[in-house]
Formats: structure tokens, C-alpha cells, sequence
């Protein structure tokens, strides 16, 4: 059984960048979700899947803002490889049971690392938004389960069990 070591962390204990200069492109797919908690003074305004705030569109903005955030990712990650976002969806799922939105974002790239940064800095991103666009009417509302759902087309494939 191999010894699984920490990637960010050289010989001397001092902290690297991943040399990815010998790797091969292949098509990589990560898929990221949060969720976040709206007290009923919030939810309750969500009419056709979206809520119209006094700063705008509420969800369409975090898509936008998510979307940013993918793109950016390499400048708030220190050790996070820029690169080339070749996709990157995003797809709300309501549960008035519970009172909660599931986001859930996808990025795909064609390079030589993985994309599971960008698509959880996206998720985060857009539940952050919420939050924000939100916080006037309540600031009851919590983020949370932020976790990487899938990845693929690396040297580790992932898939969490739900």
C-alpha cells in the first residue's frame, strides 16, 4: 500500500508548487456543490426559480458571480495552477422542506491538472452571492456542505457516494 503524502509540500518542509510540466492534457471534469439555508422570510420569495432582490436577480447573479470566480481562482488559491475553463455550468436544486438551495457547479478543462478548485471556489462564489444579495431580509441564512461531488480525467479519478 502507498503512503499518501501531502502534493504542496517538498522534501524540506517548505511549501511548492506542483511541477505539472510532464503531465499530458486530457479532457478534466470536476463537479462541486454548497448548500445554503434560506429562513422562510427568504425562501418563501422564490417564485419560477429565481428571486428579484432590490440589488437584482438573485440566482442569475450568483451563476455570473460563480462563473467569475471559477476564472479567477488561481489569484485567491496560492498554489492553484491557472487554467484554460473550457466549460462551466451551474444548476440550482430547491428543497422547500428543508428550506435549502443546492448549487451545484461543473467545470471542464483540457490541460494537464484538474479543475476541483474552480468548480468549489464557483460554489462557494454563488452561495456567497446569495448570501449577500439576501442579508438585507434576513441574515439567518447558512452555507454549507461545501464538497467536491466528481472528478475525472486525471490520474485519480472521484465520485462521492450521495
Amino acid at each position: 500500500m502507498s503512503k499518501k503524502e501531502l502534493t504542496h509540500i517538498n522534501a524540506n518542509g517548505m511549501a511548492q508548487m506542483v511541477d505539472i510540466s510532464k503531465k499530458k492534457k486530457t479532457i478534466r471534469i470536476a463537479n462541486a456543490s454548497a448548500t445554503i439555508f434560506l429562513p422562510p422570510s427568504i425562501y418563501k420569495l422564490i417564485d419560477n426559480k429565481e428571486i428579484i432582490s432590490a440589488k437584482g436577480p438573485v440566482f442569475n447573479t450568483a451563476i455570473i458571480a460563480g462563473t467569475m470566480a471559477v476564472k479567477n481562482t488561481a489569484s485567491i488559491i496560492p498554489f492553484c495552477h491557472s487554467i484554460l475553463i473550457e466549460n462551466c455550468k451551474f444548476r440550482f436544486e430547491f428543497d422547500a422542506l428543508k428550506s435549502e438551495v443546492n448549487v451545484n457547479c461543473e467545470v471542464v478543462t483540457n490541460g494537464k491538472t484538474g479543475a476541483e478548485m474552480e468548480a468549489l471556489t464557483g460554489a462557494s462564489a454563488a452561495c456567497l452571492t446569495i448570501y449577500d444579495m439576501c442579508k438585507a431580509i434576513s441574515p439567518l441564512m447558512e452555507i454549507k456542505n461545501i464538497k467536491l461531488m466528481h472528478k475525472s480525467g486525471g490520474k485519480n479519478d472521484f465520485e462521492r457516494k450521495k
